[in-house]
């Protein structure tokens, strides 16, 4: 029988229980012996599951405990599906691709776990043979909740901390939708900033109980748009509580009232369906008009049109602040699409894409706008294959045509395009016009939905919003 992919289980179990709480099954090695380990788990499982979406028990407490161990863990994860209740594995394997091939056999396969929890710092070789379960979930490290998580994970890797290189890596191997991150409910601050590199993945929060984790502050750092997106782990405050299903129901209750009070925070009675990002997408929009890149009267554009509003996103360059969020929010625009590299249009796009490529840790090539008559005299600058994939990149949108023009040099050396990229859609045929030439087109901001924040935030009257989309025959 076909298996449902771990993430829509995750959401159906999440949904029936309206809980967002993972009990840890870890059942510490002193006091109690190997024959009372699955009769333990039984009666706790029995006791939560009402309040539970999610079990993680922790392998290496059934490892310690030999063959009788690994036959405790096996019936644990039997048991769980029993009740209809999903199992990530919490094994943190991380090795080369034929040892990591071995470990997603005896997890996946042997043991039947849903999900596991991985180290990625191997790279991709090693996390590949686990996503090639496209029904299994992974959770990658990546800013654990100890406190020596410091001492490398925010290390500064190109003008980032180390951790937001692997968020940026996660979700360019996230091809097949199955991959999430693991953050720390002990750094609420990091779960905030990797929420905006990573705006619809899933998140474990490791952390809350006996290592001092804030749960009201990681829920609300670490909830999407949709008031989910994370899943809060307590291991001994529930498994070694003398009720574990009140404690269970009781830090259900606990993470219940911190999506509300996110969601009245947000200025709604309730969390629902919003825009990947909206939040970053806000703090862009007001950004620009601070900076006096979004102005209004009357200008000639580069296509000859004549508009009432013009958007200089060239001034970003002044700005390393709301350039390091842009960044960000393409962080994000990017995660879903498969390519090699990021090929940045000058002059406008150039900056943004370098920005671009130091959030996601794509490496940058752009197509120069004249050969040069010394050297190589090459047309395009940077690194590449033929054969590789490149996503386009650029300020903004209007018909579309200066993006074809640069596609054309970077077809003539044999890269394939297929996505185009932009800040800002100024929605007056560029998507059009790029999808008749078999491209996909994605922005952070459509002119409409800048116009939108502008009047909400009291930047601009009505009337002016009605003007532009009037003059610009914005349906």
């Amino acid at each position: 029988m076909e298996r449902t992919p771990f993430f829509a289980q995750l959401e159906q179990s999440s949904r029936r229980s309206g809980s967002l709480l993972c009990v840890g099954l870890d059942p510490q090695l002193d006091g109690i012996a190997p024959a009372d380990v699955f009769p333990l788990n039984k009666r706790v499982i029995d006791a939560t599951c009402a309040a539970a979406c999610l079990y993680k028990p922790n392998s290496a407490f059934y490892e310690a405990r030999g063959a009788e161990g690994m036959e405790a863990l096996k019936a644990t994860i039997d048991y769980i599906h029993e009740k209809s209740l999903p199992v990530l594995l919490d094994a943190k394997r991380g090795d080369i691709s034929s040892t990591a091939e071995a470990y997603a056999k005896a997890i996946f396969d042997v043991l039947d776990a849903d999900a596991v929890t991985l180290s990625p710092l191997l790279g991709s070789d090693s996390v590949e043979p686990f996503a090639r379960y496209v029904d299994r979930g992974l959770f990658l490290l990546c800013h654990t909740s100890n406190p020596g998580a410091r001492d490398l994970q925010e290390l500064d890797a190109g003008g980032v901390p180390f951790y937001e290189r692997i968020a940026a890596a996660a979700q360019s191997w996230n091809s097949r939708g199955n991959i999430g991150l693991v953050i720390g409910a002990t750094y609420p601050d990091v779960l905030a900033r990797v929420r905006a590199l990573a705006p619809e993945m899933w998140f474990l929060l490791p952390g809350v109980g006996s290592q001092g984790g804030d749960l009201e502050a990681s829920v609300s750092a670490g909830l999407d748009a949709h008031g989910s997106g994370v899943i809060v782990n307590v291991s001994r405050a529930v498994y070694g509580a003398s009720d574990p299903g009140a404690a269970a129901r009781e830090l259900r209750d606990r993470i219940e009232a911190a999506r509300a009070a996110k969601a009245k925070a947000a200025g709604s009675a309730a969390i629902g369906p919003a825009s990947p990002g909206s939040d970053i997408v806000e703090r862009i929009a007001l950004g620009l008009h601070d900076l006096g890149a979004v102005r209004f009267g009357e200008f000639t554009l580069k296509s000859g049109r004549t508009s009432p509003i013009y958007i200089d996103l060239r001034l970003l360059v002044s700005d390393p602040a709301l350039m390091a969020i842009v960044a960000r929010a393409f962080a994000g625009l990017l995660a879903g699409l498969r390519f090699d590299r990021i090929a940045a249009i000058p002059y406008g796009g150039l900056p943004i894409g370098q920005a671009a490529a130091l959030a996601t840790g794509a490496p940058l090539i752009y197509p120069r706008r004249e050969a040069k008559d010394y050297g190589t005299k090459k047309l395009i600058e940077g690194r590449f294959e033929k054969g590789e994939t490149v996503v386009v990149l650029d300020d903004l949108i209007t018909t579309g045509g200066s993006k074809l023009e640069a596609i054309a040099p970077l077809s003539d050396v044999g890269l394939k395009v297929t996505d185009v990229a932009v800040l800002v859609d100024r929605e007056q045929g560029g998507r059009e016009e790029l999808a008749a030439h078999g491209l996909r087109l994605h922005s952070v901001l459509t002119l409409s939905s800048l116009l939108d924040i502008l009047v909400r935030r009291g930047r601009i009257g009505e009337t002016v919003r009605s003007d532009v989309r009037q003059a610009l025959e914005l349906t």
